[in-house]
């Protein structure tokens, strides 16, 4: 298994905060030459520490300004129609994550859509049409203090 040590650490931190440094802009806030930044940033993407890098978009400019989370609870709990649930709410677009949870809920869905006239139109014509679901609670982001 690999150890990561301080560096490493530091190093994820840091691509973290803003991928588009340069390997010299990384090895500067981390004390070391540009070869053996480069070297540790390539083996924690080739032991998949590292997955992917990603940008942060603007919300409001791309029409998902409106944040849900919702609790879904399902009628049955048989394979087949959990099976039926995911395959049909992964392809929704405004589903941004799905967790299967242990509780009250089945589900917790993290929505992102323009408004509340579009999350209207989410639950009537997209939800409301996958079979099987019991019962939907939302619950609407008013501030985000921590992404």
């Amino acid at each position: 298994m690999l150890q990561l040590d301080t560096i490493d650490i530091k190093i994820v931190a840091i691509l973290k905060e803003n991928s588009k440094l340069s390997y010299k802009e990384i090895a500067d806030k981390i004390g070391l030459s540009t070869t053996p930044t480069y070297e540790r940033i390539k083996r924690l993407e080739k032991n998949k520490v590292i997955l992917q890098y990603t940008i942060l978009e603007n919300k409001t400019l791309l029409h998902k300004g409106m944040k849900i989370y919702c609790h879904v609870s399902l009628k049955s709990h048989h394979l087949d129609s959990i099976e039926l649930f995911e395959n049909q709410i992964i392809k929704l677009e405004e589903v941004v994550q799905c967790q299967h949870i242990a509780g009250d809920m089945d589900y917790l869905l993290f929505l992102e859509v323009k408004d509340m006239d579009a999350y209207q139109i989410f639950l009537r014509s997209k939800l409301a049409s996958i079979p099987n679901i019991a019962n939907v609670q939302s619950s609407f982001v008013m501030k985000s203090l921590k992404n």
